[in-house]
């Protein structure tokens, strides 16, 4: 766990830990860019399993689980149980909800309180539903459940898609709708659920009110100006402050899908020959999974977006991929030998590289093999452009088991049609994740500093100071459970909070850096190896290594008492 991953699953233990489920901190920083739900549920089940990465990671894969369940549930209702049970296939299985699930953001929930709040709005509608009010409250608590997890997006996208889709219907004005959807009760119910959070973190985070528009260093309005305008309308007008993201550019973010739906993408042209038309239930659905996907897809082609942003899409997708998957049209026996082809290449690609690299030595960790592009990390999959030829020799074994999965696929829809094909795809999916799995094994040195955290414990008592912002070396203080000095780190994240009023003193410059360092008591400080010219420029030549691993280094200024240096594995 590194970055985004252990600065959640912290936020979580703080939370669970100082018994203030209200406001998040960070190294004592209040941390107020996200709502806590997800948090919360994190905390329970440390409660519950304890207190570990793994336990972290329970409720994002319950989540991924829970999500392809709900899409088989929702594609078995509007069109079948063949129909409904290859819907879930899809996103089950699709490259995109294995990828961005990897990672600890709440937006596999947020996916699943979307696709729950579109069938609930379905369900209310129906006339032949004798449940409608029931299902209308699922739809409002879904909507409340959201806010509490990804604030305004979660109402914004299943709301402007039922409007769009009532318009398109001609129901949007007919009072039986209204009457079916129940607005007000709903309502009610969305400010149950969500608003007292909103007003404590006021009330424990003042000012209360700003009418400020700028963002910048030294200034601090407050939770409710930073939650809602700088989070919200100064993000999406790509205005916000600190500019610690980036954003996918348009075409990208659009082409990209045929990526996160991959394998299933190659069904894509055959949903065009679906019926659109609101005659029964499967083209109801039908329908509003298009309004779905374009009111999204439009939205953050106007925003600031990262690749994960449109996974609420996702099981809109899989219920129209499932649909044309269902009629067998020649569109999908097409897509069946594209998709052939396109793994038997990748087969012979992975086989290629395998033989080119056999005799590649493999010192140390994958980090020296690695290319550096820090321009891309802000991206979610920033770090595939540090790949290289030589780093292969490091992932020999997840890409052996990768050529296998790509030959299953290859093999089987070459042999197969029709379901038999898809089940094949689906294994060839499920072979294809445990190599990755594997592969990020491998890379555990270079994402993560665990390695050092384990050093760091095993070493003498002393005070962590961290040579870059809370979130680089995120691991070490997850792991350790301490709270460091950050050394010239008061930017991104952290920046904000660290203006409030009583924030903790944990920013440091040079002279109180070198002050530390000539001290009595032991400090530890975490580094990248670029940083070192500088560090010895700043300290002198009392630097004492400790750790070393991927790419970062443990220097303490009093020397080891009766030992070499521990270094990592």
């Amino acid at each position: 766990m590194d970055d985004v991953d252990a600065v959640q699953a912290q936020i979580a233990r703080n939370m669970l830990t100082s018994g203030d489920w209200v406001t998040a901190r960070l190294d004592g920083v209040i941390y107020l860019e996200k709502p806590p739900l997800h948090y919360w549920i994190n905390a329970v089940f440390y409660e519950l399993l304890g207190i570990s990465d793994w336990s972290a990671r329970v409720p994002y894969a319950l989540s991924a689980i829970a999500l392809a369940l709900l899409t088989t549930a929702f594609g078995i209702w509007a069109f079948g149980k063949r129909a409904g049970f290859y819907a879930g296939l899809c996103i089950a299985t699709c490259a995109g909800l294995f990828l961005f699930t990897r990672i600890l953001i709440p937006d596999a929930m947020l996916t699943f309180t979307v696709a729950l709040a579109m069938w609930a709005f379905l369900r209310a509608l129906d006339p032949k539903e004798t449940h409608s009010w029931l299902w209308a409250m699922i739809l409002a608590a879904n909507l409340g459940l959201g806010l509490l997890l990804k604030s305004l997006v979660a109402v914004v996208f299943p709301v402007f898609t039922a409007f769009i889709y009532l318009a398109v219907t001609r129901q949007l004005f007919v009072r039986q709708t209204w009457r079916r959807l129940h607005p007000i009760s709903g309502t009610l119910i969305v400010l149950l659920i969500a608003v007292p959070w909103h007003v404590l973190a006021t009330i424990r985070n003042p000012p209360y009110f700003s009418l400020s528009l700028h963002s910048g260093p030294g200034e601090y309005h407050g939770f409710l100006w930073f939650f809602f305008m700088n989070e919200q309308v100064l993000r999406f007008l790509n205005l916000r402050y600190p500019r610690d993201y980036n954003t996918v550019p348009r075409l990208y973010f659009w082409l990209f899908h045929l990526i996160w739906l991959f394998p299933w993408s190659v069904y894509i042209p055959a949903i065009f020959k679906l019926s659109f038309k609101p005659v029964d239930r499967a083209g109801q659905t039908r329908l509003l999974a298009l309004c779905w996907i374009g009111f999204l897809m439009t939205f953050f082609t106007f925003s600031t977006t990262q690749e994960y942003y449109s996974m609420p899409c996702y099981p809109a997708f899989a219920l129209l991929l499932g649909s044309a998957m269902a009629t067998r049209d020649k569109w999908i026996r097409l897509g069946t030998r594209v998709l052939c082809v396109l793994v038997a290449c990748a087969a012979g690609a992975g086989i290629a590289i395998l033989i080119i690299v056999r005799h590649v030595p493999t010192p140390a960790d994958i980090s020296v093999a690695l290319g550096y592009h820090p321009e891309a990390y802000t991206l979610s999959l920033g770090h595939m452009e540090d790949l290289t030829l030589r780093s292969f020799a490091y992932l020999r074994r997840p890409l052996a088991l990768a050529v296998v999965a790509f030959l299953i696929g290859a093999v089987g829809n070459l042999v197969w049609k029709g379901q038999r094909a898809f089940l094949a795809t689906a294994l060839m999916m499920v072979v294809f994740f445990h190599a990755a799995r594997l592969a990020m094994v491998s890379f555990d040195p270079f994402l993560s500093t665990r390695p050092l955290a384990e050093v760091i414990l095993r070493s003498p008592p002393g005070k962590l100071i961290s040579a870059y912002p809370y979130y680089e070396f995120s691991s070490v203080w997850l792991y350790t459970n301490r709270s460091p000095l950050i050394w010239n780190g008061r930017y991104n994240n952290l920046e904000y909070g660290s203006y409030a009023p009583g924030a903790p003193d944990i920013f440091i410059d040079d002279a109180r850096m070198q002050s530390l360092w000539r001290a009595a008591d032991r400090y530890y400080l975490v580094a990248e190896d670029g940083q070192l010219p500088r560090i010895s420029d700043v300290l002198g030549q009392q630097l004492n290594p400790v750790a070393h691993s991927g790419g970062k280094i443990v220097l303490t200024n009093h020397p080891l008492p009766d030992k070499a240096p521990i270094f990592a594995p």
